[in-house]
């Protein structure tokens, strides 16, 4: 069993969060101050078909009109909407030159963000990249409706290997330049705008024992937003390499983490720290600089980590994978702040850096008080009707005692007046008023057994246990007057 260990903590920030997994389901999981700062699933996109498994992801998450790309298994590139999950445009494998799904999958995907806020809010700029180095260059026009043309112009197609699998695919910050790096594939730089080349990195040398481990980079992700030239790589043999153009083709350092392969890597704001995710669900942050391990985030994971997003604004981690968790953590303090289990497996995950949560915290109080009148409602009801059902049943009791009570008294009444004597009269007065106390006596003790959840076997038995008793205590009488 994988080692599991639990953290408390108060809650998460207010966050939004978007999920993907391999049965190609968007799930929507959201964190409000109102409730106390835990992450719930609030939405769920999608029908379950392991053939629309979600392999790359991308967002511009602009204030107006924000657009999200996923790329799926079966070839089909969606544009959609992050906040209702609305399809605006489906590009089907069809219009992609020589891309050829279940073969030759779609691993790489970016969502130009420059391009977009320069031209027209209903186009958008789109690169693709499949595992056997296809590269589509597209301009996208977003329709009124589902089905209607939406290429401006014929997609441009160039192929950034000649052998191998590209496993990894990355644009940096100012979208001119695109990282490309796989099995067999050693990291290359191309400009975007061009289409050429311009950097690839050296094979590493032989070991001293004279054997040469191929290339297979599985992740990287360039290191500062403002540079191009340095960015970072994972390997399949658990290493990671900091590349600097400007420097040599080789890495300029190099170190090893545990020991399984690097899946997930991604950077901090500040330029000189990255996250890293291994096969073994271990989660830590680097100083690339130094190369030093700052520390592992406190809980490990029990499945693969297969991807690592930084929320833009608050210093907060996601991280998914095979476990089917989407775990939130601090940053500062390396804590586990919650945990949503997602039932899939997860591939990917996205932040919505515009979720403002005072508008849900706004509709949520103009509900709450609705639900606490009716609950008030309810509670008073039910304290209410207790009481009125017993006194129901006391009144009914006493009711029906009496009633007998004066049938007997009228009978006797009767009767007496037929005996000539006073002294008949005055007998059936005092065995009436006996009578009468006995019955009151009897009514009392049936009120305090129903009080009590007793019903009449109790009084059966005291009437026993009263016989018993004067039965016992004759013979004592007896005795001493003997």
């Amino acid at each position: 069993m994988p080692r599991t260990t639990t953290v408390e903590s108060a809650g998460c920030p207010p966050l939004r969060a978007l999920t993907f997994d391999n049965l190609g389901l968007i799930k929507v999981t959201e964190a409000r101050s109102k409730q106390g700062g835990f992450p719930k699933i609030v939405e769920k996109w999608g029908d379950p078909d392991s053939s629309r498994c979600v392999l790359a992801t991308s967002i511009n998450d602009r204030k107006v009109d924000p657009l999200l790309a996923v790329a799926r298994k079966n070839g089909v590139v969606e544009l959609l909407s992050p906040i209702n999950g609305d399809i605006r445009v489906s590009l089907p494998s069809d219009n992609q030159a020589k891309v050829q799904p279940d073969v030759d999958n779609i691993v790489g995907l970016h969502l130009f963000k420059k391009q977009t806020s320069e031209s027209s809010s209903r186009s958008c700029k789109l690169l693709t990249c499949t595992m056997k180095g296809l590269t589509t260059l597209r301009s996208v026009t977003i329709p009124k409706s589902l089905g209607d043309s939406t290429s401006d112009d014929t997609p441009t197609t160039w192929n950034v290997c000649g052998a191998g699998n590209v496993l990894c695919c990355k644009v940096d910050e100012s979208e001119n330049y695109g990282l490309f790096g796989g099995k067999g594939v050693e990291v290359n730089i191309w400009d975007l705008t061009t289409h050429t080349k311009i950097w690839q990195a050296k094979s590493p040398p032989k070991n001293s024992l004279g054997i040469f481990t191929p290339t297979w980079f599985t992740a990287a992700t360039f290191l500062s937003k403002d540079d191009h030239r340095k960015f970072v790589g994972g390997t399949n043999s658990h290493q990671v390499h900091l590349y600097d153009m400007a420097a040599q083709r080789r890495p300029v350092m190099s170190f090893k983490f545990r020991e399984t392969p690097i899946k997930a890597v991604t950077e901090d704001l500040d330029g000189n720290t990255i996250y890293i995710g291994n096969g073994s669900g271990d989660l830590a942050s680097v100083d690339i600089r130094t190369g030093k391990l700052l520390g592992c985030f406190l809980g490990k994971c029990s499945g693969s980590i297969r991807s690592i997003a930084r929320h833009p604004d608050l210093p907060v981690l996601a991280s998914c994978g095979l476990d089917s968790y989407l775990r939130i953590w601090d940053i500062k303090s390396r804590q586990l702040l919650s945990a949503v289990f997602l039932k899939q497996h997860l591939t990917s995950v996205v932040f919505d850096s515009h979720f403002d949560d005072e508008e849900v915290a706004g509709s949520l109080a103009t509900q709450l008080p609705n639900e606490q009148n009716i609950d008030d409602e309810s509670i008073d009801r039910d304290e209410e009707s207790p009481p009125a059902k017993r006194k129901k049943k006391k009144k009914s009791k006493s009711s029906t005692v009496d009633g007998d009570e004066e049938g007997d008294i009228s009978v006797k009444r009767k009767k007496a007046k037929k005996s000539p004597s006073s002294d008949a009269n005055k007998e059936v007065s005092e065995s009436a008023k006996q009578k009468k106390a006995k019955r009151l006596q009897s009514v009392e003790g049936e009120e305090e057994e129903e009080e009590s959840g007793y019903a009449e076997v109790e009084i059966t038995k005291k009437s026993k246990d009263r016989k018993s008793k004067k039965k016992s205590k004759k013979p004592r009488s007896e005795s001493i007057d003997v």
